[in-house]
């Protein structure tokens, strides 16, 4: 989740903005270090955001994967999110690293710019199928590999189980992802003490709702087991997470998983959830070893200036 907010200007905005504070004032504090990306939201505002971002090479569908990298990589966004914000450092390393990358917006909700992955999680897998379908056609790859950071990188599970997205794809990689909801440090567990919040985030913020440990999305995507056969799995996660909690529900269990602790890598790492998917090379080179385990690096503290 990225905690970045604007003025609503209209009623059906104001309605949405409403719930979403209420949402955050009850489920999701604002960090810290979201600081160190919001200076930049300003540019995503503008209508020439997506050509700013693809003249620093990324969503450019002439790009070819090359034989190096022969799989596009499509960054998914987290919730509060859109396909600029969330990916201003991440994407062009990994183009400087030679890949073709693409992003996406997806969850949008009606009169609410810039924030996205609020809408119902199953209609936001869809929206990825649809993405990774044009992706693949550009680039002419049978497969992709997919990078997402919070709900980015839980939400195409539902992509993969459910809408026939596992043949299409050779790699998952989360970025403190909720794959199993969050409690939100325990907050969650508040809702019934403010009788019809719970009915009021889920009428006008479903993505939020969906995203609550126990929730019939998360107990739907869950059942039968965490994984896919066929795709690789890998889960970047930081001890200081304080949105998805326990941390170590963003964990998978299954054959082609690997579960990695941004601080086993680098105790000194203090990344939380919004750093590590966000301006974190420690936690960006262990992604380029993900899309590439047979040409690895060991990421270490010095990986920050690698």
């Amino acid at each position: 989740m990225l905690p970045w907010f604007r003025a609503a200007r209209t009623p059906r905005t104001r309605s949405v903005f409403a719930a979403l504070l209420l949402a955050v004032t009850l489920l999701a504090a604002p960090t810290a270090t979201a600081t160190a990306a919001t200076p930049t939201a300003a540019a995503a505002a503008t209508p020439t955001a997506a050509a700013a971002a693809t003249s620093r090479g990324w969503n450019d569908y002439s790009c070819k994967p090359s034989a190096a990298h022969p799989r596009p990589v499509v960054l998914v966004h987290g919730t509060f999110g859109n396909s600029v914000d969330n990916w201003l450092f991440l994407a062009p390393y990994l183009v400087n690293r030679g890949y073709c990358v693409f992003s996406l917006d997806y969850g949008q909700l009606p009169g609410v710019p810039f924030f996205h992955g609020l809408g119902p999680i199953d209609k936001s897998a869809e929206q990825l199928d649809v993405f990774v379908d044009k992706v693949l056609a550009s680039t002419g790859a049978p497969k992709a590999d997919i990078v997402g950071h919070s709900q980015g990188g839980m939400m195409p599970n539902y992509y993969l189980k459910f809408l026939g997205g596992a043949p299409k794809v050779n790699a998952l990689i989360g970025l403190a992802p909720d794959n199993h909801g969050t409690t939100l440090l325990g907050l969650t567990k508040l809702l019934p003490y403010f009788p019809g919040v719970d009915k009021f985030i889920s009428d006008k913020t479903p993505g939020l709702a969906d995203q609550v440990a126990g929730s019939p999305f998360i107990t739907k995507l869950t059942a039968g087991g965490d994984t896919v056969p066929g795709v690789r799995y890998t889960v970047i996660a930081t001890k200081y997470d304080q949105v998805v909690t326990p941390y170590r529900t963003q964990y998978l269990d299954g054959p082609n998983v690997r579960n990695v602790l941004l601080q086993d890598l680098c105790p000194l790492d203090l990344s939380e959830h919004v750093a590590i998917g966000t301006i974190d090379r420690i936690a960006f080179h262990e992604v380029a070893n993900a899309l590439d385990p047979a040409r690895a690096t060991p990421t270490t503290c010095s990986s920050v200036i690698g």
